[in-house]
């Protein structure tokens, strides 16, 4: 009998794809780290090896944990298991994970009792199930449906690596991490940006290439220094070894600061001439290095990326929820943004669509300005936007050029090479609220 204090919170959504393969994907590496709303505190530690009995821990900092451990009486393959918070007495959590066919669909259904009081249950499991939804849909687009592929990734650590890596090994494909130290698994291998090994990727038939410096902080001659010496001759030395090891396609970040800080009110695709300054030159070789011959390449040209782990969201958020957010500058200036969910869909169909090659502007469909990307913001949030910040507060954070650059950039751009792409938040709202739990 259900003790007074403890609360059932439960939520069923129809996906389309059948039992046994939404059994698989919970049963495969990344699981955990897609499911878990970036909103919420903690980090996956430790993924569970078995549904069955396996165990999870969730780092909430400082030294506490969250342990979940399965519930072998709570399994039955493809239709349950069932998970028990094992810490931080007097918490209570039993997670019942329930799959039924319907048809060729499948109703997942989960169901936890616990004495955690407030919404964030509720807010947790309407995420949950938005990402499986979107996942599965992911991987059962033409361009992916059958094919699984072994993945090279640079900068996995980071914040698009983070996410991007789960979602690749939930599909099935094996990833293995390019890192800078020892490796610590056969998941890892070691790569010198400067040297890289010549059996660095045997065996590998893609490359997803992240790794470069932070643009972020003021524009002195050494950040400059390390943002360009972090990406031009390392793309170089990875494309030429992917080319020398027969990589069928080598997939590299860029960036929309390809077009300028300020090309007004111009529509730029990706057949736009690049624009002037620091950040256009540095994207522009950047983007040229990573073009040798052998692999079909792709250039991700991202846009300002939505998640409270990472990026500008990270920062503002904070600001927004206290009230004092507001518009950066005039607000005038166009703001064009990517959901991180969109964004690592468009990894993974670079990856898997043969047809795309060149540069792709990795940006939702519907760019704003910062006025009503402010007002959303708070909208969101449930706050006032009535603290505009004046340039000058960018200018001495970053610097003049800095700020011009990044904070008070102004690029209306368009995802032309995207045409018909399947975008699961176009709508800043909708993105926002997602990645928000709100």
């Amino acid at each position: 009998m259900t003790s007074p204090l403890v609360r059932v919170h439960s939520l069923t959504t129809r996906v389309e794809a059948p039992v046994e393969e939404v059994f698989e994907w919970h049963r495969r590496p990344g699981a955990i780290h897609r499911l878990m709303p970036p909103w919420m505190p903690g980090e996956a530690r430790v993924e569970a090896t078995d549904l069955a009995d396996g165990t999870a821990v969730i780092s909430l900092g400082r030294g506490v944990d969250w342990v979940a451990r399965h519930d072998p009486a709570g399994y039955e393959a493809p239709h349950l298991f069932t998970d028990r918070l094992a810490s931080l007495r007097p918490l209570s959590w039993t997670h019942r994970h329930e799959f039924a066919a319907d048809g060729p669909a499948t109703l997942i259904t989960d169901r936890i009792e616990t004495n955690v009081i407030g919404r964030m249950v509720d807010r947790m499991l309407g995420y949950r199930h938005a990402q499986l939804t979107g996942d599965l849909a992911a991987h059962h687009r033409t361009y992916a449906a059958g094919k699984t592929l072994t993945v090279a990734v640079t900068g996995s650590s980071g914040t698009v690596g983070r996410a991007l890596v789960p979602l690749l090994t939930t599909g099935g494909h094996r990833v293995i991490r390019l890192v800078r130290h020892a490796p610590e698994d056969e998941g890892e291998r070691r790569w010198d940006p400067s040297a890289p090994a010549p059996d660095l990727l045997d065996g590998v038939d893609a490359v997803v290439h992240l790794a470069g410096a932070s643009i972020a902080g003021r524009f002195t001659a050494a950040h400059k220094a390390a943002i360009r010496d972090s990406r031009i001759e390392p793309t170089r030395r990875l494309a030429e070894a992917a080319a020398r090891s027969g990589v069928r396609a080598f997939v590299g970040a860029s960036a929309i600061g390809i077009y300028g800080a300020d090309r007004g009110d111009e529509v730029l695709t990706e057949s736009s001439a690049p624009g002037a300054g620091f950040l256009a030159e540095v994207v522009a070789d950047w983007e040229a290095a990573s073009r040798v011959d052998g692999p079909r390449t792709v250039a991700v040209r991202t846009g300002i990326v939505q998640t409270p782990a990472g990026g500008a969201l990270r920062l503002q958020r904070p600001l927004f929820a206290a009230g004092l957010g507001g518009r950066l500058g005039s607000g005038e200036q166009w703001l064009s943004w990517i959901g991180i969910d969109d964004l690592v869909d468009i990894y993974h169909r670079a990856l898997l669509d043969e047809t795309l090659a060149g540069p792709v502007n990795a940006v939702a469909p519907e760019p704003v300005t910062g006025r009503v990307y402010a007002q959303t913001l708070a909208r969101v949030l449930h706050r006032p936007s009535l603290l505009p910040t004046p340039a000058l507060g960018p200018r001495l954070l970053l610097g003049k050029e800095g700020a011009e650059e990044m904070a008070l950039a102004s690029q209306r751009v368009e995802p032309a090479a995207l045409a018909g792409h399947e975008f699961r938040h176009p709508s800043l709202e909708a993105a926002l609220r997602h990645v928000l739990g709100r």
